[in-house]
């Protein structure tokens, strides 16, 4: 009976190698999202190869796609206690926080990230987004740059960069970025609305006007492009400005409000 109970486990062993993804067959099956597959596969190999990193990496990232964000972590955490050094895990963990909108707690394991792979875009990439959302600037606009060398076309990573340099006082490096970031993405409604904000502060106003009306063309509803651009017309000698800051403080803008005295006195 022994006998026959170490034959039975010899079969299961053989069988459970047989059955065990390679690494290969495991990213294909998360690259064409195939996220379920892909954990069962992992599961079967890690029950022989328990502390492979790459397959838990994986899994926590199918996790992620899958929305278990629990899972997720708990296979982060397991990677770190193997190797504390591992910058993916800490990044994985930092960027579960960070789109969970806990920045303060997410701050932590996106800096060690960086500071374990200073060579990641990706992770730059999130340090500097991450950042913006301390209000730390100059530290954001580092990552930030960082990150623009190693991907210069990136569109985004011009756009954060306009954010950091608007937060820290740089109105003119602000209105270059998003003039940079606006040349690859023309339609982005909101980025628009920073240049033009932006242009304004510095005096530039009939470019400023333009992306106010541009703004308005398709956000109607935008209440603080419709304050400035009224601002813009009124600093051009245009009478009518006065009516739209009037407008849009009656439409509850705080700015346009603050502004009043000044304009339509």
């Amino acid at each position: 009976m022994k006998r026959f109970h170490h034959i039975l486990i010899a079969l299961s062993t053989i069988l459970l190698l047989s059955c065990s993804a390679d690494p290969a067959e495991i990213e294909a099956l998360y690259q064409n999202g195939q996220y379920e597959r892909a954990i069962e596969a992992i599961n079967r190999r890690l029950f022989l190869h328990v502390n492979e990193i790459k397959s838990i990496h994986i899994r926590a990232r199918c996790y992620e796609e899958l929305g278990k964000t629990k899972e997720a972590m708990e296979d982060y955490q397991t990677i770190i206690s193997i190797d504390p050094a591992y910058a993916q895990a800490h990044a994985g963990i930092g960027k579960i926080l960070f789109e969970k909108e806990y920045y303060m707690q997410a701050e932590l394991p996106i800096l060690k990230a960086s500071s374990l792979d200073p060579e990641d875009f990706e992770i730059l990439y999130l340090a500097g987004r991450s950042q913006l959302m301390v209000k730390n600037w100059e530290r954001a606009e580092n990552f930030l740059k960082l990150a623009q060398t190693m991907d210069p076309d990136f569109a985004e990573t011009y756009y954060y960069m306009g954010m950091a340099r608007a937060g820290r006082g740089d109105i003119y490096g602000a209105a270059a970025s998003f003039n940079t970031y606006l040349k690859k993405e023309p339609d982005n409604i909101t980025a628009r609305y920073n240049r033009g904000f932006a242009l304004l502060k510095i005096g530039y106003l009939p470019w400023a006007l333009e992306d106010f009306d541009f703004v308005l063309k398709n956000r109607p509803d935008h209440i603080e492009a419709l304050g400035k651009k009224g601002i813009c017309m009124a600093r051009m000698g245009n009478p009518e400005g006065c009516q739209l800051i009037k407008e849009a403080a009656e439409k509850g803008s705080d700015y346009a409000l603050n502004k009043m005295e000044e304009f339509c006195s």
